[in-house]
This record gives C-alpha cells, structure tokens and sequence, in this order.
C-alpha cells in the first residue's frame, strides 16, 4: 500500500491559481479547502495571501495554526472540519481577524481567543470545549454578536433553554446564538 504525501500550501495555492486562472498575491478570497491528499500543515507559503480578506482551509487534517500572521487584511477564517487544538498563532490577526470559523475540530481550551478582539462571528461548533471556565473566556471578546457552540460537551449537558439564558447572561453583547436571535426582555 502506498501512502500519499500531504499537499502543501504551495501545491494547494498554484492548483487555486491554475484553477481560477488569477495570482494569489491578488485575490480577495481563496479557498483551499477539501484538498487531496489533504493539507497536514500550514506554513508560510500562505504569505503570499496579501490581499486575501477571506481564507478557506477547511476539510483538511490541519493541527495548529501557522503562516498567517503576517495577513494584515485577513477577516474571515475558516478551517472547519481539521483536527485545530487551540488558537495559539492566530493573535497576529487580533486586529483583523472578524470571523472565525471553526467547528468540528479538536479544540478543549479557549487559551488565546482573548487576542481576537475584533471578532464578530465565531462558529466553533462540535468542538471539546467541557467548563464554564474556558467558556468564559468569551467574555474578553467585546465585539462578538454571533456563536454557534452547538455539540460541545458544555452545551450537551444544559437543557437548551438554560442554555441560552446562561450565555445571554455572560456575553451581554451577544445578538445571534447557535442561529437563533437572542431576545432580551428587560427586568
């Protein structure tokens, strides 16, 4: 049986430029996702992303974050459906960075989200996540309107109901929840 060597971002970039006939360097959006073999590692191959404001590395076998931190116009990430453990080196995005799309992946700890703090949307679905404790470290994100958790073990065990009362309770500037509007009544 023969094993398939991983495709690299750089094999996975000049494929997207074959395929959309444009340079990288140039575009607004890039999609890497559902690579074959898939993507193992990013890398700085991704550099070349300048101008990309939305990046898909989605439906990969990506561990960890890496490569992207110097995509000053980066807003919208996506690498759902990967095996990410945590958001260590995403915070050079901080700044930039608005949504993040991450669900089903492996993610326990909520260590670094506190660097995004410009994030507005974050779909981080069918993860680990288990305590109030790293929950809670969506607190620190002052602009974040809309979360999907459904699937974490936090949010399997809460009745739905209790659920959303607890999360409109601890992030008050929350809007959106699991796709549903948060409706506030006032006291």
């Amino acid at each position: 049986m023969t094993t398939l060597k991983p495709t690299t971002c750089k094999e996975a970039i000049r494929s997207w430029e074959e395929a959309n006939g444009q340079e990288a360097s140039t575009a607004k959006e890039v999609t890497l996702s559902f690579q074959w073999p898939p993507i193992e590692k990013m890398d700085n191959a991704l550099l070349v992303l300048v101008n990309c404001e939305k990046l898909s590395l989605s439906t990969n076998r990506i561990e960890k974050f890496a490569g992207i931190g110097a995509l000053k116009n980066l807003k919208v990430l996506s690498l759902a459906r990967n095996q990410i453990k945590g958001f260590a080196g995403l915070e050079a995005l901080g700044d930039t960075l608005e949504e993040l799309w991450i669900s089903y992946n492996s993610i326990e700890k909520m260590k670094g989200i506190n660097a995004m703090r410009n994030l507005r949307v974050l779909y981080m679905s069918w993860n680990l996540i288990r305590e109030w404790s790293e929950f809670n470290k969506l607190q620190e994100l002052g602009n974040l309107r809309d979360l999907f958790f459904v699937g974490n073990p936090l949010y399997e065990r809460l009745e739905v109901e209790n659920w959303r009362l607890e999360v409109a309770r601890l992030l008050p500037t929350l809007e959106i929840l699991d796709g549903e509007p948060i409706i506030r009544t006032e006291e």
